[in-house]
């Protein structure tokens, strides 16, 4: 490709303002400007990247954005759209029969969505069984993160956040969670990462949508979230982290250079939100602000010395007072190299977890509070567990790092993060 040389143009360095003669790899792959691509030296590129990688990211999410890429990949009514039974196992043309507890009902789904080459799969991607996680030592042993680590998941949970934003933007009236899902999906790949939950112990979508009454771990479908509906969406990505990275540049307009010395793990992030369809009554958006609450409220104790048990206490207490209940039958958990793992973090007061926080630990923490009881139903899909009155429950989910002196948000919300929250904005 025919140029010119790069003082010539006047292109500055991005770190440190000097004439620069090299720029990005993955800048020109993405065609990105020149101008935030340019560097002066290999070692002024090294000491940008953790922030200049960040570009490339927010490049290919607003191009999933732009061209709404995820309704070339939703299966038209006509096209297979079936009742999901047996844990994510079987499908049915006909609506189960159950005693449904709530007014929600299921919709048929869309099949399976492709995950495209050069993806890395975690190894429940093909048959739907992990292998690793149910015979980890780390099932038993709460892991301290090495600092390679912890970067890797800094970097996945920010994809991960990234991700739930992209989904929160698209939250409206007469959008299907099947739509949902698919722009999970695609902001998820087009990251270079896979949608952890797709095909985990067999579950069908990307992404869990809870609505109403649901709990957790609801399945995106044909449903339209109508007004005055909340939905939860929860993102996991499984992404490709680099130890030891020896990142390369190339002279402006001219050819790449090898990169190598590459040494691959696999890290996960983990989060959710539970956001407002159209115009909410006071009671739902009590319910949700509460919920908020009851998770800023617990990850505020958390610092090395701190019982994880001590996370109940403070959830219980802020939800009991104002009138609301937490879901027993499901926890936080750890959370890294496996999906799931120590320690379980109980939301309820009065529980017997074990073990206190050390730095170097990582885990979620994610109450699920209800507006009634708060005893849960499963349905015959074997995944959506859904209140056992049919009131309403929201839940809220952050990754979180123990550090020396308390803690980090690894999935915590970014200035682009949209504003969805009233409470936020006052």
């Amino acid at each position: 490709m025919a140029g010119t040389d790069a003082t010539e143009s006047g292109l500055s360095c991005v770190k440190c303002g000097k004439p620069a003669h090299l720029q990005c790899p993955k800048c020109v792959e993405l065609k990105l400007p020149r101008e935030g691509a340019a560097f002066c030296t290999q070692d002024c590129f090294k000491a940008s990247w953790s922030s200049h990688k960040s570009v490339h990211l927010k490049a290919k999410l607003s191009s999933v954005g732009a061209s709404n890429p995820w309704e070339l990949n939703i299966a038209s009514p006509s096209d297979g759209w079936l009742y999901c039974i047996r844990k994510g196992q079987s499908r049915t043309a006909q609506i189960p029969h159950f005693d449904w507890t709530g007014p929600l009902r299921p919709y048929p789904i869309s099949k399976k969505r492709v995950i495209p080459a050069g993806i890395e799969l975690p190894d429940w991607a093909v048959d739907g069984t992990p292998k690793i996680e149910p015979i980890s030592d780390l099932q038993h042993v709460v892991e301290i993160k090495t600092p390679e680590q912890i970067e890797r998941m800094r970097e996945t949970s920010r994809i991960a956040r990234e991700v739930l934003d992209a989904a929160a933007r698209v939250v409206r009236p007469g959008v299907t969670t099947d739509e949902i899902d698919a722009v999970v999906h695609e902001a998820t790949i087009a990251a270079g990462a896979y949608p952890s939950p797709l095909n985990y112990h067999f579950f069908p979508k990307s992404c869990c949508t809870s609505v109403n009454e649901v709990i957790c771990h609801g399945i995106p479908d044909g449903r339209k979230l109508e007004d005055g509906d909340i939905v939860n969406i929860d993102v996991t990505v499984y992404y490709k982290g680099v130890h030891g990275e020896v990142l390369y540049l190339i002279p402006l307009l001219r050819g790449l250079y090898a990169v190598d010395n590459i040494d691959y793990i696999f890290v996960l992030g983990d989060l959710n939100e539970t956001y407002f369809v159209g115009n909410v009554d006071e009671a739902s958006l009590q319910l949700v602000k509460c919920t908020y609450e009851c998770l800023e409220k617990a990850i505020a104790i958390v610092k090395p010395g701190v019982r994880f048990r001590e996370i109940g206490e403070i959830i219980n207490r802020h939800a009991t007072m104002a009138g609301l209940s937490v879901v027993k039958s499901y926890c936080g958990h750890g959370i890294g190299e496996l999906f799931h793992c120590a320690p379980n973090i109980p939301h309820y007061a009065r529980n017997k977890t074990v073990g206190v926080m050390k730095a170097g630990q990582t885990f979620t923490i994610e109450p699920m509070i209800n507006t009634g009881v708060w005893r849960d139903r499963m349905w015959p899909d074997g995944w959506t567990a859904v209140t056992a009155d049919g009131k309403r429950s929201a839940q809220f989910e952050h990754t979180l790092l123990v550090t020396e002196t308390g803690v980090e948000v690894l999935t915590g919300r970014l200035p682009t993060s949209p504003k969805v929250f009233p409470w936020l904005s006052s």
